[in-house]
């Protein structure tokens, strides 16, 4: 009698057998849940900060030397601090069922895949620099560098949102992802723009190392002064309005360009707006609790509309197709003119 063995590096046929063979609503339900939970764990982690409670469980991974979770001892500010630590869970599981989802999928739908595998292999990392965060007392470079992180897998979840949409709504093989006509005009703009996304967010850590809410009172804070900080910070800020709104009336007198295509550049608009007007009001009414938060949510929503619009102008991705192995469609550029 004979046996036979998997190969190595595919799921047991009888789990394979489990998994969704095609992209469903749920499949998309979960895309949108990966990018609405990194959101939302940059929230809490700025409720953390802001209310004082970024060493209420002063060491890591346990909560303190003697104990795993916080203890009453730790008051208010343990709960809070180990509360946001185990959200991480919660992004675990629905990482992990996003790849899961997309695991029969892997040859015909690729990049939805590996940006799945980007989703759930970030989450360590995330977790990683969280701990040198409050083993460094929380350094103000550190807290920078986990806010970019954070910030990087809500530019991923969004591509995963994007492209499975794309997929769904295509439901064939070689269909662009950008459904319409780009031109160099609009691709330079989109470059510009998400690059001078990523410019503001840096240095808007900068600002906020420099400013009052360390997350404890004996933290360290950058001796920058505040104020020439700020300026700086907005120059990317004013920077982006221009390309943004560059890109704007280009696609908008653009005859072949989409709906989809319109629609993000409007949405970038938008929360750049939202961002500038949150982000002058703490500014001139002290810097208080609330505002900051709302900024920090502001800045998750600028990067989700900036990675959308320069993924639909500047993306080679096209869809695979149900069924279509991944080579059987082109990855010609897309539409494009002038």
């Amino acid at each position: 009698m004979s046996t036979t063995t998997p190969a190595a590096g595919t799921a047991p046929a009888g789990l394979a057998a489990r998994l969704p063979q095609r992209l469903t609503k749920a499949t998309m339900a979960l895309a949108v849940a990966s990018l609405a939970s990194e959101i939302g764990i940059i929230v809490t982690g700025g409720a953390v900060r802001l209310t004082g409670s970024g060493l209420g469980c002063p060491t890591w991974p346990k909560c303190s030397p003697e104990s795993l979770t916080n203890t009453p001892e730790m008051g208010i500010h343990g709960y809070i601090e180990f509360g946001n630590r185990t959200l991480t869970f919660v992004l675990v599981v629905i990482a992990a069922a996003m790849f899961l989802s997309l695991w029969n999928l892997r040859g015909t739908h690729r990049s939805p895949f590996w940006l799945s595998v980007g989703l759930l292999a970030g989450i360590p990392a995330q977790a990683l620099v969280g701990g040198v965060v409050v083993l460094t007392n929380l350094n103000p470079w550190w807290v920078a560098g986990h806010f970019i992180v954070s910030s990087i897998m809500v530019a991923v979840a969004t591509l995963l949102v994007v492209r499975i949409a794309a997929e769904r709504r295509a439901g064939r093989a070689g269909v662009p992802l950008v459904d319409g006509a780009t031109t160099g005009r609009s691709r330079a703009a989109a470059w510009a723009a998400f690059a001078l996304t990523w410019a503001a967010v840096y240095l808007g850590t900068v600002v906020t190392g420099t400013g009052p809410h360390s997350g404890d009172p004996g933290s360290p804070r950058h001796e920058f002064d505040p104020l020439l900080v700020t300026r700086a910070h907005v120059i990317p800020v004013y920077l982006l309005l221009a390309a943004a709104l560059v890109l704007f009336f280009t696609v908008r007198r653009a005859a072949g360009a989409s709906r989809l295509q319109r629609a993000a550049v409007l949405r970038l608009l938008l929360a750049l707006v939202f961002q500038a007007a949150v982000g002058y009001t703490q500014h001139f009414t002290g810097l208080p609790i609330g505002v900051v938060l709302l900024h920090m949510l502001g800045s998750a929503l600028l990067v989700a509309a900036a990675t959308e619009t320069w993924d639909r102008q500047v993306a080679r991705y096209v869809t695979a197709g149900p069924g279509v192995p991944v080579e059987a469609a082109a990855p010609t550029r897309t539409v494009a003119a002038g």
